[in-house]
C-alpha cells in the first residue's frame, strides 16, 4: 500500500495550445479509494496515464509513497492499471495473460508465478477459465481477467480507467460491488476514473470532480453532494440534476429576498441570509435538488404548472414551469396530471446559492474533517 501525491500536475498538447490537465493537486491516503469523475475530455484519463507513467507531465510532480516518480519509467512504478478495453493479449490464455506481468516485473520462479495466478483466479472466480483465450470469454469474464492480472502483481497502487464502460447495466452493478469488495479485502490504494457519477458516488471514499482539466472539488461523496463548491459541481453530481433559477438578491443581512421576473419569490433568513449579504452579490443562481422540492396541499408555496409527469418506479418526476428543466422528485403516489396547477415548497437548508458571474457557491463551507480511508 502507498500514498499518492499529485502536486500542480499539468499536461499540455500541441505545443501548449491544448491544456488537458491544469495544475491538479491531489493527495490520496494509504488504502484509500478515490474516484475521479467529470465529463468527456475533462482530463481524467490523462491524469491517470501520467500517474501510471504512460504520459509525461508538462510540469508538476508525482509522488508514490513519498518517492518522486515524475520521471520514473512506467515499468519501474509499482502500479497496476485496468483499462476500459481490457487490453488482453488475444493469442495468450487467461493463465498466460495473468502471469505476463509477473514474468516481466518480478524475480518469481515459474512455480511461484503459477501459484500466485491460481490463487488470484480463485479469488476472481475464473479458475475454470485459465486455459481459455480472450475470444472465448464474455465481456464480464474478460473484465475479471483484467482485474486479476492487476491483482496478481500485488501493486502499491491500483489505477482504473473506466473499466466497466463496455459492460451492460446489470453486470456493471455486479462488477462495481466486486471491485469494492476486492479493494476492501486487499487494502490497496486505488484511483478509479469514470464518467458515470453514480459509480463515482457509490464506490469512492472520496470523489474528485474535474472540468476542463481543472480540479473543481474533492470530498466525501455525501459532502460533495450536499455542499457543492460551485455551480458546475452542483449540476454535475446528482440525478436528476440540480434545479437552477436566476434570481435577484436584496436584503439587509437579517433577511434576504430572492426574486425574478417570472414571479418567483423566496426569502432567506438567519445564517444563510447573513452569509449572502456579506458577499454583496445582487444577482445569483438558486440551486435546489429535485428530491428537496415538496408538493404541498396548503396555500403557501410557489405556484407551478405541471408540464410532464415522468413515472420512474418508486418515484415520479414532475417537470414544472418554474424554470428550465425544473424537476420535483416526489413519491409515486403523488400523481398530478399534465397541465395541473400545484404548489411546491422547499426548506432553505436545502437551498444553495451561486454567484451568477463566477459560479462559486455563496454558502459553501470548508468541511470540518475529511473522511479517512479504511483498510
Amino acid at each position: 500500500m502507498a500514498t499518492v501525491t499529485l502536486d500542480n500536475l499539468r499536461k499540455e498538447f500541441d505545443n501548449g495550445r491544448i491544456v488537458a490537465v491544469d495544475d491538479v493537486s491531489l493527495d490520496v491516503e494509504d488504502g484509500e479509494f478515490v474516484t475521479v469523475v467529470g465529463p468527456s475530455g475533462c482530463g481524467k484519463s490523462t491524469t491517470l496515464r501520467m500517474l501510471a507513467g504512460l504520459e509525461s507531465p508538462t510540469s508538476g510532480t508525482i509522488e508514490i509513497d513519498g518517492e518522486d516518480v515524475t520521471d520514473v519509467h512506467a515499468r519501474r512504478r509499482d502500479v497496476a492499471m485496468v483499462f476500459q478495453n481490457y487490453a488482453l493479449y488475444p493469442h495468450k490464455t487467461v493463465r498466460q495473460n495473468m502471469a505476463f506481468g509477473l514474468r516481466m516485473s518480478t524475480d518469481l520462479s515459474k512455480d511461484e508465478r503459477e501459484e500466485r495466478v491460481r490463487e488470484t483466479a480463485e479469488m476472481m472466480d475464473i479458475e475454470e477459465l485459465l486455459d481459455d483465450r480472450p475470444d472465448e470469454l464474455s465481456g464480464g469474464q474478460k473484465q475479471r481477467v483484467a482485474l486479476g492480472r492487476a491483482i496478481v502483481r500485488e501493486p502499491d497502487v491500483f489505477l482504473f480507467d473506466e473499466p466497466l464502460s463496455n459492460l451492460d447495466a446489470k453486470l456493471r452493478t455486479t462488477m462495481r460491488t466486486e471491485i469494492q469488495r476486492l479493494q476492501n479485502e486487499l487494502g490497496i490504494t486505488a484511483i478509479y476514473v469514470t464518467h458515470d457519477q453514480e459509480e463515482a458516488m457509490t464506490m469512492g471514499d472520496r470523489i474528485a470532480i474535474l472540468n476542463d482539466g481543472v480540479l473543481q472539488q474533492t470530498g466525501a461523496p455525501k459532502e460533495v453532494y450536499r455542499n457543492p463548491r460551485n455551480e458546475f459541481v452542483g449540476g454535475f453530481v446528482g440525478s436528476p440534476s440540480m434545479n437552477f433559477l436566476d434570481v435577484a438578491v436584496a436584503g439587509d443581512g437579517g433577511r434576504v429576498a430572492l426574486t425574478n421576473d417570472d414571479g418567483f419569490e423566496y426569502e432567506l433568513t438567519g445564517e444563510a441570509a447573513r452569509a449572502v449579504s456579506e458577499t454583496g452579490v445582487t444577482e445569483a443562481r438558486l440551486g435546489i435538488r429535485p428530491e428537496n422540492v415538496t408538493v404541498t396541499d396548503g396555500e403557501d408555496g410557489l405556484l407551478a404548472t405541471v408540464e410532464v409527469v415522468e413515472p420512474v418506479g418508486s418515484d415520479n418526476y414532475l417537470h414544472l414551469d418554474l424554470g428550465p428543466d425544473f424537476i420535483a422528485r416526489v413519491d409515486s403516489h403523488v400523481e398530478p396530471s399534465n397541465g395541473d396547477a400545484i404548489r411546491v415548497t422547499f426548506d432553505q437548508r436545502d437551498v444553495t446559492l451561486f454567484d451568477a458571474a463566477s459560479g462559486e457557491s455563496l454558502l459553501w463551507e470548508e468541511p470540518t474533517e475529511r473522511k479517512k480511508a479504511t483498510a
